[in-house]
């Protein structure tokens, strides 16, 4: 046996908070320490925090992470462990971003990241230089490039996030060369359902290079950004440890290096690619790591349920569980995270409505708030459209979460706005229906920003996805607020969201909500399906036209398969409307607040879905 314990750190980092992350980061290694751990991963750019954007174009921001990543190395130099963390580095006019390996006072080399994402939320094309194969150079009398690192207790290689989401990565060469363990340092954003696919790609990515994966990932919200956290430690295909996600925290597992070197010698297709490989190419360099770890004692793993044949228990939770409580837990940290990392904050407001996306709003916010005894305000602002039912609605969830709760009528402004609108329009003008519409959204929005600026309060924005892709929202109204919640959630998974949660936890105001159609109570007896269309087929013209890129007349063509019992003349209407309103809409985007992104897909212009706002649809 060559037994080796490999410890994993979720660090929840602040972009230039330099000091506070790398104490982070040392109380971690710490901890890891103590458990007798022999070598540590930390996150990708755990001391900048990430994603550090343009800010890596400033020197001074650069070069204070050499200097973090010196005091990590000397406050963490007494401990038997070899430590792998993130860092950038400016070298020969080039930035990278790096893998850094230290241990025992040094730092023992530098391996830039290769596969550089620039799409999606991504732009790190834009800002770093690649790291390339063969690369050998010297950074501050350190090793820069592709090289593996001789550790104690075995050949280890070390790679940066992206690398190991490319089939043609860098881990194949390394592995062929040798690497026993891969250390991956990660900064992964949530995405529904990423947790699956990043377990499925550690397995395969350990089976097909017969080698053990330690891959750690960031934890926080960072701007619109939520990294879950949590990481795998995976040996040839099978797991070893799953670190828990959505908070900051650590833990160690051990593995049996002997039973790597065994599994390459058993599976001839690897030692036969192999050779094919090394006939051709030349090995990855090494550089021996100085670093005695501390193995003794290490006992051999072995299952929970003590049986290598048998099943565990069986501790996942359904998949209606996960997807709810992945998202809950994702956008609460998010508003936790931007409450307390930008420090401007004393409170949570929330315009509460008595409609379905006020409400999830809130029920988001109390997740956080209730945990970390942060007061939350609603305000009901009625107009004389305001029913009845959706006050009590509002009351009632208020009563049940213990959430201040106060009524402010907006209807005298109301009359007063329109009045003087009308004076600026002139004799005989009259103001729209969408017009007066507006203005109770917009002196809504204008009363929670004056108590926001003097209470120091977070003014939350509750619109959703689908509405905002029609531009079903008011510039000056719903749609302003400092962070905006839900603003990438479809209006299905709203409501879904809200069933679940009334299944869960029997809030009577859920209810209450829900009872009546959805609308926004601007107009007599409105209701948002009438007006838009179903939101089931909403959603999927929305899928279908600005995910999967589909013409409008594919988009016909898929939804006629999805939803038969409606004719096809109207779907091929809902589909235009989509388009047009889709299109026309995208000028509202680009002033909205800073969204929370937990999809693929979102409206945030500066990370996901990139349209020019004045275009034309001849194409």
């Amino acid at each position: 046996m060559r037994l080796v314990k490999v410890g994993l750190a979720s660090v929840n980092t602040t972009v230039g908070a330099f000091g506070a992350n790398v104490d982070r980061a040392i109380t971690l290694a710490k901890e890891l320490s103590s458990q007798q751990t022999s070598i540590a991963v930390f996150p990708e750019q755990c001391i900048a925090g990430y994603p550090a954007e343009d800010l890596v174009q400033w020197q001074a921001f650069v070069d204070r992470q050499w200097a973090e990543l010196e005091r990590f190395t000397k406050e963490t130099a007494a401990l038997p462990m070899v430590s792998v963390l993130g860092v950038a580095v400016t070298h020969a006019g080039m930035r990278y971003n790096c893998a850094a390996v230290v241990g025992g006072g040094s730092v023992w080399g530098l391996v830039p990241k290769e596969k550089l994402p620039t799409y999606n939320i991504f732009y790190e094309g834009r800002t770093f230089a690649r790291g390339i194969p063969g690369m050998k150079e010297s950074h501050r009398g350190v090793p820069l490039g592709d090289f593996l690192f001789q550790c104690d207790f075995g050949l280890v290689g070390v790679e940066v996030c992206e690398d190991i989401w490319s089939a043609d990565g860098p881990m194949k060469r390394r592995a062929y060369s040798g690497a026993e363990l891969i250390c991956n340092v990660s900064s992964s954003p949530f995405r529904i359902g990423v947790e699956g696919t990043r377990r499925e790609l550690v397995s395969t990515r350990a089976g097909d290079h017969q080698c053990t994966i330690a891959y750690a990932n960031q934890v926080g919200a960072q701007d619109g950004l939520i990294f879950d956290g949590g990481g795998f430690v995976n040996q040839n295909g099978r797991m070893a440890l799953e670190l828990p996600r959505f908070r900051q925290t650590c833990a160690s597992a051990v593995v049996d290096l002997e039973r790597t070197m065994r599994l390459r010698t058993e599976n001839t297709t690897w030692r036969d690619d192999r050779k094919s490989w090394s006939a051709r190419e030349p090995a990855v360099p090494v550089v021996t790591v100085g670093v005695k770890t501390k193995r003794e004692g290490l006992a051999f793993p072995f299952p929970a349920h003590r049986s290598f044949f048998l099943p565990g228990k069986e501790t996942r939770p359904s998949a209606k569980e996960q997807y709810c409580e992945d998202l809950m837990d994702a956008l609460s940290l998010g508003i936790g995270d931007y409450y307390e990392k930008t420090k401007g904050f004393s409170r949570i407001g929330i315009a509460l409505s008595g409609g379905r996306d006020s409400l999830l709003t809130l029920l988001i916010a109390h997740r956080y708030a209730s945990r970390a005894n942060v007061p939350i305000e609603a305000f009901y602002m009625p107009t004389r459209y305001s029913s009845e039912g959706t006050r009590n609605a509002a009351e009632l969830i208020a009563k049940e979460l213990g959430v201040r709760f106060t009524v402010i009528s907006i209807d005298e402004a109301f009359e007063r706005e329109m009045t003087a609108a009308k004076e600026m329009l002139g004799p005989g003008k009259e103001l729209t229906p969408i017009t007066q519409q507006n203005v109770q959204a917009r002196l809504r929005a204008q009363r929670m920003w004056n108590w926001a600026n003097t209470s120091g309060g977070l003014f939350l924005q509750t619109g959703n996805m689908s509405e905002k892709a029609v531009g079903y929202t008011t510039i000056g109204g719903d749609l302003m607020g400092a962070l905006a919640v839900i603003a990438n959630l479809p209006k299905t998974v709203v409501m879904y969201l809200l069933d679940y949660l009334f299944e869960k936890h029997g809030y009577q105001g859920i209810k209450a909500v829900t009872a009546k159609p959805a609308g926004p109570e601007l107009a007599p007896n409105q209701v948002g399906e009438d007006e838009l269309m179903p939101f089931p087929i909403l959603d999927a013209c929305f899928h279908l036209f600005a995910g999967e890129k589909l013409s409008p007349a594919d988009v016909v063509t898929a939804v006629t398969t999805m939803f038969p019992e409606v004719p096809k003349d109207v779907l091929a209407t809902y589909v235009s409307r989509f388009v047009k309103l889709f299109t026309i809409s995208i000028y509202k985007w680009v002033q909205s607040p800073i969204s929370l992104h937990v999809g693929n897909l979102d409206l945030d212009r500066e990370r996901a879905l990139q349209l020019p706002v004045v275009t034309r649809t001849e194409w």
